[in-house]
């Protein structure tokens, strides 16, 4: 029998990572709400005491910098952050985004007999298992799962000593290939003043146990559950740690449990295959899964700058390279930056409901659709 232990983590929407990843994919949804194909979002938020910076390049509509320090400032407030070190209100807002280059525009552009190409070279994967519903790995999918409770209950008002910044991670382990049940659970979630680890364990635990099947959790010790081990986490959010847009690549994606091509999602608009093109890999992935041919799928996609069709597409399903797959792939999906975006109508959804607890996974984004399963189940 094989097993083995493994472990993945995700961050609140209140990490100041996240917070960052928030304000980035707005400024994106706020250009792309013109309905202007041809707009251009790259921004990069830093936040850190009572401070935000934004700078990147756009192309689009005219958007006035108030109108953005304003949304800038819902951002914040709807997380809830309004604590003195770093408040909705009165936080400092220094904007710094300007023209897109036109050298890169040139080459992503279409016009003429020329159709629009990638908008950076890079590398995405996608991947799928068989660990949960959503088709995603166990120990990323509880681990966001737990999160996104505990933010709801802080929201509605029946948490109301937690406070927007936490974490969580989840170990498994896993028999056969499988997740037999959990080994040990971290979350760290910043607090009221005057409350211990052991008052945020009690207020914790529910949210856990609705979150993780029973079979999953049984025979986890107490000590084996850790909550805020270092003790206090009343300062936290940026006024703790600063925070950068796109350091959290591994949390939107797969946990660890899939390769990672290395380039971040949120602050770019759809021509960025960084981002449009690990959907669509997802979306190959998912299908594959779905459709009984394989119990795991990783997809890899790779592009150049200003050539539309994929460099190359490599199909990885339960240890074989699956050539006849790719060759589907190739015949019947349009892997064009365009191809993409209307295949999933990019340029027409919130991106900013993709930013916290997993861009993947969600059962109401356009790649999670299950549709290929008769096509793929013949081969």
């Amino acid at each position: 029998m094989r097993s083995y232990l493994f472990t993945s983590e995700s961050v609140s929407e209140g990490h100041p990572d996240k917070v960052c990843d928030r304000i980035s994919d707005m400024v994106v949804d706020t250009y792309l709400a013109s309905g202007d194909p041809q707009t251009r979002v790259a921004c990069e938020t830093l936040t850190t005491t009572n401070k935000v910076v934004l700078a990147g390049e756009v192309r689009g509509p005219s958007v006035s910098k108030d109108q953005i320090v304003s949304q800038v400032r819902d951002c914040i407030k709807d997380i809830g952050y309004e604590q003195d070190g770093f408040h909705w209100q009165n936080c400092e807002i220094d904007y710094h985004l300007h023209p897109q280059s036109s050298d890169i525009a040139m080459g992503v552009d279409s016009g003429g007999d020329k159709e629009e190409g990638a908008g950076d070279q890079g590398i995405m994967f996608g991947y799928a298992c068989r660990d949960t519903d959503s088709l995603m790995p166990a120990p990323i999918h509880y681990s966001h799962q737990i999160l996104h409770k505990m933010a709801q209950a802080r929201k509605d008002g029946s948490a109301p000593g937690l406070e927007p910044d936490s974490k969580s991670q989840v170990t498994m382990l896993y028999e056969n290939g499988k997740p037999s049940k959990v080994t040990s659970l971290v979350i760290s979630s910043q607090h009221k003043e005057g409350l211990s680890p052991s008052d945020v364990k009690e207020i914790i635990k529910p949210y856990v146990y609705e979150c993780i099947p029973n079979e999953l959790l049984e025979g986890l010790k107490d000590e084996e559950f850790y909550v805020n081990p270092t003790g206090n986490f009343v300062i936290g959010g940026p006024d703790g740690d600063s925070g950068l847009t796109g350091r959290k690549i591994i949390v939107d994606t797969y946990g660890g449990a899939a390769p990672h091509g290395g380039g971040a999602f949120s602050g770019k608009d759809p021509s960025k295959v960084d981002r449009s093109a690990a959907y669509a890999s997802r979306y190959i992935a998912k299908n594959i899964v779905a459709s009984k041919i394989a119990s795991n799928a990783t997809v890899q996609l790779s592009y150049a700058i200003g050539i539309k069709e994929p460099t190359s597409i490599y199909i990885y399903c339960d240890g074989k390279v699956r050539s006849d797959i790719t060759k589907w792939v190739q015949e019947n999906i349009d892997l064009t930056p365009l191809g993409i975006i209307n295949k999933f109508d990019l340029f027409n959804i919130n991106l900013t409901d993709t930013t916290n607890y997993g861009h993947l996974g969600k059962e109401n984004l356009p790649w999670e659709k299950i549709d290929l399963t008769d096509k793929l189940g013949s081969l």
